[in-house]
């Protein structure tokens, strides 16, 4: 250990006091093959003792900004209240802005890189009601190089949080609208089919669709698969179970959207679709041409407040 008195293991921490928010989730390309992900829970606990560490996931690929913000999306409104820190950052070090976002009027925040890896999960939870750069060095670590921001500026930031910390005195107030959206993609209808993306690949092998179910209603249950030059059928299933050995259906997933399953098997690996692959749909029956490589096109996810929202929209794990 150190013996910096202003370092956390040094004891140069606050004293124990009160905390506003007792839940701080992570989410990182960190891993778990060298010491990062624990140094950034002994900063936390450290400078806010008496916290909840949660471990959203580490194991996003490093450097995939576009995962990490689906993974984020994907689980925001299940998370306690408190603050969300996704530690994503290819271009730490390179000037790009750290920030920390309000939702809710303050009753969780989410601390990011500037990178588009938080606006998917604050559109999520009805959008910013506030924004600020963290540019104010007193709340950080003292740091030997920009590239560990997690451990140097967003652990101790969301330390400050929960010890009641205004998030004015973490840095200069920013317009929302300013940072840099994240893009998802959207699925179209053509004439040969509904066109769709690859989303997702779950440890199970099932393929996660940007497809609302409700465009696959209709008299029909089985539909056609067109992707790589293959064709496939598939019909739409409420389980697992439903399905025979070797075959692939639609099914609602955990999430709200279509993915493709097998029952014990992997989709991914029997289909050979990975995230970002194009896939046709059509009624069985059809004739699809295949993809000609281009995707679907994309929606910008803005960071600003959503129409109509409310305080309470905006509350984390609400």
């Amino acid at each position: 250990m150190g013996d910096d008195a202003s370092s956390p293991a040094a004891g140069g921490v606050p004293e124990a006091q009160p905390l506003v928010h007792r839940h701080v989730s992570l989410l990182s390309d960190y891993g778990h093959a060298d010491e990062s992900v624990g140094v950034v829970h002994s900063v936390i606990k450290a400078l806010a003792p008496g916290v909840d560490v949660i471990d959203i996931t580490h194991g996003i690929a490093p450097y995939d900004v576009r995962g990490a913000a689906l993974a984020l999306a994907r689980s925001v409104q299940y998370m306690c209240p408190g603050v969300v820190v996704a530690m994503v950052d290819p271009g730490a070090g390179s000037g790009r802005r750290a920030v920390a976002v309000e939702v809710g009027g303050g009753s969780s925040f989410l601390l990011g890189p500037d990178n588009g890896i938080l606006a998917p999960a604050v559109s999520m939870v009805g959008g910013a009601t506030a924004a600020v750069e963290l540019d104010n060095s007193e709340h950080h670590l003292e740091a030997p190089g920009p590239a560990f921001s997690g451990r140097d500026v967003f652990a101790p930031v969301a330390a400050s949080l929960c010890r009641g910390v205004p998030l004015a005195e973490l840095g200069s107030s920013i317009d929302p609208v300013s940072l840099l959206p994240g893009t998802l993609p959207l699925s179209r209808t053509e004439p040969d089919g509904i066109h769709t993306e690859v989303l997702w690949v779950d440890r199970f092998g099932n393929v996660q669709l940007n497809l609302d179910p409700e465009e696959l209603d209709g008299p029909g249950t089985r539909f056609e698969l067109g992707f790589a030059g293959q064709r496939l059928l598939a019909e739409r299933v409420s389980s697992f179970g439903a399905l025979s050995t070797g075959a692939v259906g639609l099914m609602v997933d955990s999430h709200g959207l279509v993915s493709l399953v097998a029952d014990r098997a992997s989709a991914s690996e029997q289909t050979g679709l990975v995230e970002g692959d194009e896939v046709v749909i059509s009624a069985a029956g059809e004739s699809p041409p295949a993809p000609d490589g281009d995707g679907p096109p994309a929606i910008a996810v803005e960071l600003g407040p959503r129409p109509g929202a409310t305080g309470d929209e905006g509350q984390v794990g609400r």
